[in-house]
């Protein structure tokens, strides 16, 4: 799998984007398939529309999943 940093901002860490992803070893990234996985946008400046896990739009929120990584593990930004 391929790590996308969060900071980026980038469909892959958005909670619009509904592609398949996973939380990556820290709350800093996000674990795609490939730079060509899809998605749809759901509610964002997309809506509708099947986003690459790269793309970008500046309606970007946090997935939710990344917030709950880095709450289970308050250490990881020290």
């Amino acid at each position: 799998m391929l790590s996308q940093a969060v900071e980026r901002k980038r469909c892959a860490s958005c909670e619009r984007w509904t592609g398949q992803r996973q939380p990556g070893e820290t709350p800093a990234s996000v674990l795609i398939e490939a730079e060509t996985a899809t998605g749809l946008c759901q509610g964002g400046g997309w809506s509708g529309s099947e986003r690459r896990a790269r793309s970008a739009c500046g309606h970007w929120r946090l997935w939710p999943a990344l917030a709950a990584v880095d709450n289970a593990n308050p250490d990881a930004s020290e």
